[in-house]
């Protein structure tokens, strides 16, 4: 996973409630396994006009241009602007997969469903709680003709913009774990020659339990 210390970005307005994970990425995308390639069809039913399914060629599918995601403003945006209780539904982590794999690196919003909020930590994306009347002018400043532009330093906790800052919370070991690129494979590794020598002791305790058959 890629560390994340600080991120400057172009803010993208979803201006929804309640953005359950099968909008994020529909089900009919979750046979892959793969953890990338999942971009193309991040918000695929509100984003498109026609039926996604696997395989398509997206470059040829028509879009809707009432959409924010097919904004001219909004191309290349990394950090996404939302309402509370983002990422609810299901707990598939292909959410923050499709996400990570459209560009996204933050995401801002007054309340994040449980289950996504973890799985946002665990994919190298940061999640960010505020105030409902500081997402209020946060979505009034990127509505403007101009892409609102942000600065997101994790080390201080800090959110920066031409007239912003902000301050945020995260926990320690969440913050120590995206700064230095873990999730939970990375937390493990960091224990293996501890695991190493554990299995030789317990190979030398019970050499029955390796023998092969």
């Amino acid at each position: 996973m890629k560390a994340y210390t600080q991120h400057t970005g172009i803010v993208m307005p979803l201006d929804r409630a309640n953005v359950d994970t099968d909008a994020i990425i529909p089900k009919q995308f979750l046979k892959s396994i793969k953890r990338s390639g999942f971009g193309p069809n991040l918000f695929d039913e509100w984003r498109y006009l026609d039926q996604g399914e696997p395989g398509m060629d997206n470059r040829k599918r028509p879009l809707n241009p009432d959409f924010v995601l097919n904004d001219a403003r909004y191309q290349g945006a990394s950090i996404l602007l939302a309402r509370e209780n983002f990422g609810c539904g299901s707990s598939r982590e292909h959410a923050p997969w499709a996400l990570e794999d459209y560009g996204f690196h933050t995401i801002i919003a007054s309340s994040f469903a449980d289950i996504f909020y973890n799985n946002c930590f665990k994919n190298g994306i940061l999640p960010i709680v505020l105030e409902e009347k500081i997402i209020e002018n946060l979505f009034d400043l990127s509505a403007a003709e101009q892409a609102l532009q942000l600065t997101i330093d994790l080390a201080t906790q800090s959110i920066k913009g031409a007239s912003i800052l902000l301050d945020f919370e995260v926990e320690a070991h969440r913050k120590h774990n995206l700064m230095n690129g873990l999730d939970d494979i990375g937390l493990t590794l960091q224990c293996a020659e501890d695991i190493r020598q554990y299995e030789m002791r317990r190979k030398n305790a019970a050499p029955w339990l390796f023998r092969s058959v």
